[in-house]
């Protein structure tokens, strides 16, 4: 028999990511708990970006689906520590995320006195001769690339 609990963040873990349909909020690692107290059901998501625009369709989605599913007492609750980061993008998720068209994030973020700027593989033919045309892509997690190889531009999901 499935848990109360375990129903819960089923339900919660089908929701789609507006910006990127492809992914739900579990492969993104945007939905971090799930908790039931008594008939009360309290959801934890974290945005991938402090000011994510998506954050309220997302919470408004979780809550309807849940709702549609039977829990009637249902927060849903905005987690911003720790704050998210791509390691928390599931494998399935990258894949999902190439499949779709946008190279996945690979590695953390550079840190440190120097820079270090990867090439990005382009998730059409797999080339490594591309080149960041903007820094910010058709949303604030994505960068905009371009690949010589095959001429076409993709948007790169930035490593957090």
């Amino acid at each position: 028999m499935v848990s109360r609990r375990d129903r819960a963040w089923e339900v919660a873990a089908a929701v789609k990511d507006p910006e990127v349909p492809v992914l739900t909020i579990e492969d993104l690692g945007v939905l971090r708990d799930v908790a039931v107290d008594g008939e009360r059901i309290r959801v934890d998501i974290t945005p991938t970006y402090s000011g994510c625009p998506a954050m309220d369709t997302i919470r408004d989605d979780v809550l309807l689906a849940l709702t549609q599913a039977g829990f009637d007492e249902v927060d849903v609750r905005l987690v911003l520590s720790p704050a998210w980061t791509t390691d928390w993008m599931s494998a399935d998720g990258k894949r999902k995320l190439t499949e779709y068209g946008i190279a996945p994030p690979s590695g953390r973020a550079p840190h440190g006195p120097i820079r270090l700027v990867l090439a990005v593989r382009c998730p059409r033919c797999g080339s490594l001769d591309t080149r960041e045309l903007s820094r910010f892509g058709s949303t604030s997690c994505k960068a905009l690339y371009e690949c010589h190889a095959c001429l076409e531009p993709f948007d790169h999901f930035k490593a957090i």
